[in-house]
């Protein structure tokens, strides 16, 4: 029987973006290490309930993204300037996005085998 991929886990080749800041000197790209947590996922199978968790986490996620960009626009042009609001407002979505993703799928998972202890 051929084992199955969990692609999950190449989200953690996204860390290797945070090998590029030690090259470039670049202490911003240092957050991307936070990726390496996806790691373990490749020694996860994927069975239903397991793509049902990440299913609920991604779109948690993503209403958090879709809700979460407004406020953070209006914010960061106060802050840094209209011209300057534009990224920064991405970015900052884009970290509560992965936040929020990876917190979902840590507590849907923490659940799981609290039941499946249960059993």
């Amino acid at each position: 029987m051929k084992r199955k991929i969990n692609y999950l886990g190449f989200l953690s080749l996204l860390s290797l973006i945070a090998v590029l800041g030690w090259w470039t000197e670049n202490t911003n790209l240092y957050g991307f290490f936070g990726f390496a947590y996806y790691l373990h996922y490749f020694w996860v199978i994927p069975d239903e309930c397991f793509l049902l968790n990440v299913q609920k986490a991604a779109t948690l996620a993503f209403m958090s993204e879709m809700v979460s960009l407004v406020p953070f626009m209006f914010a960061c042009v106060f802050a840094f300037g209209a011209v300057e609001a534009i990224p920064a407002a991405f970015g900052l979505s884009f970290a509560v996005t992965i936040l929020v993703f990876t917190s979902a799928i840590i507590v849907l998972e923490w659940r799981e085998q609290r039941c499946a202890a249960n059993d």
